[in-house]
C-alpha cells in the first residue's frame, strides 16, 4: 500500500461522500427521472451523473493528489493517467435495478493501491445498508437511519465454508459457464442479488462465493472487493491468481470473490 497520511480520515470522507451521493440517488429514485442510453446501450440517468458530480467534488477536496477514474467521466472520454494510488467510482451500480424500481442499486467508492483495492464504501440507499472497509483494519456494516443518522456499526467477517455452500449471482445478467462451474463445485444454493451487494453478502458471511464469468468494469467491483478483502476474503482471476486493478481500459474479465471457501479456477468453464 502507498503511504496515505491519515487512512481513518480518508475513509470517513469516503463514507460521507457515499452517503451524500446516496441521498442524491434516492431523491431521483423517489421523484423519477428520465432514462438515457450510452454508446454501449447501457442505461444512464441524471441520478448517475448528479451523484458522480458530488463524489468528484468531495474527493477533490479530501484527497486532491489522488486521481479519480469514474464511470460517467470515463464514458465521456475523461480518464486520468494513473500511476500509483487512484480512486474508482461508480455513482450508481445497478442502474437497471434502479430503473426497474428494485432495491439492489448501490453507490461505490474505492481506493486502489499497488493494483489492489484497499479501501471501499458500498452504500445501498433503498436498503439503508452501508458497508465499508480498509484492508489495513477491518470491515463494517451499519444501517443508515432516516435523517442521515448512521446506526451502530457492526464488524463483519467472511464465514468458514460449510454445507451447504451458498453462491451469490447476478440478478440481471446470464453468465455463460456459470451453471457448470457451480455444479462441479457441488453448490446447489444460489442467492440472486444485483450490483456490488454480491460482494457485501460474501463479506458479511451471508454467502460463501460470488463467481462471475462475464465482463465487468473495475469501478463495478473495486468498492465491494475492498470491503470483502477487509472482511478476510479475496478475489481471484479466472486462473486463480489475485485479481488486479489498473488494467487496460479498466476492464475486468471473469473472477471469483470468496470468503473461506477455496474455489476452483473459472478458466475451464469460460466459453
Amino acid at each position: 500500500m502507498t503511504d496515505v497520511p491519515d487512512r481513518a480520515r480518508l475513509l470517513e470522507a469516503m463514507i460521507a461522500l457515499a452517503e451524500e451521493a446516496g441521498d442524491v440517488v434516492w431523491r431521483h429514485f423517489t421523484a423519477g427521472c428520465a432514462v438515457m442510453h450510452k454508446a454501449d446501450e447501457s442505461p444512464v440517468t441524471a441520478a448517475d451523473r448528479d451523484a458522480e458530480a458530488a463524489i468528484l467534488a468531495g474527493l477533490a477536496e479530501a484527497a486532491p493528489g489522488i486521481p479519480v477514474v469514474a464511470e460517467e467521466e470515463a464514458a465521456a472520454g475523461r480518464v486520468p493517467d494513473v500511476d500509483g494510488a487512484f480512486f474508482l467510482v461508480d455513482p450508481l451500480d445497478g442502474t437497471k435495478e434502479f430503473v426497474a424500481r428494485g432495491d439492489d442499486f448501490t453507490v461505490n467508492i474505492a481506493l486502489v493501491e499497488g493494483g489492489a483495492p484497499t479501501m471501499g464504501v458500498v452504500y445501498a440507499p433503498a436498503r439503508n445498508a452501508l458497508y465499508w472497509g480498509d484492508v489495513s483494519a477491518d470491515a463494517h456494516v451499519a444501517v443508515r437511519r432516516p435523517g442521515a443518522v448512521r446506526g451502530s456499526a457492526q464488524r463483519i467477517r467472511v464465514r468458514a465454508p460449510g454445507a451447504p455452500l451458498a453462491a451469490v449471482a447476478s440478478k440481471s445478467h446470464a453468465m455463460p459457464g456459470l451453471d457448470d462451474w457451480l455444479a462441479a463445485a457441488g453448490i446447489a444454493r444460489r442467492v440472486s442479488v444485483g450490483s456490488s451487494l454480491k460482494f457485501a453478502l460474501v463479506a458479511a458471511g451471508e454467502a460463501d462465493v460470488y463467481p462471475r464469468t462475464g465482463p465487468t468494469m473495475e469501478w463495478d467491483t473495486a468498492a465491494g472487493d475492498a470491503v470483502l478483502r477487509a472482511a478476510g476474503g479475496r478475489t481471484l482471476d479466472v486462473d486463480g491468481a489475485p485479481f488486479r486493478y489498473g488494467k487496460p481500459g479498466f476492464r475486468n474479465a471473469g473472477f471469483v470473490a470468496t470468503g473461506g471457501y477455496d474455489p476452483a479456477p473459472l478458466r475451464p468453464y469460460l466459453p
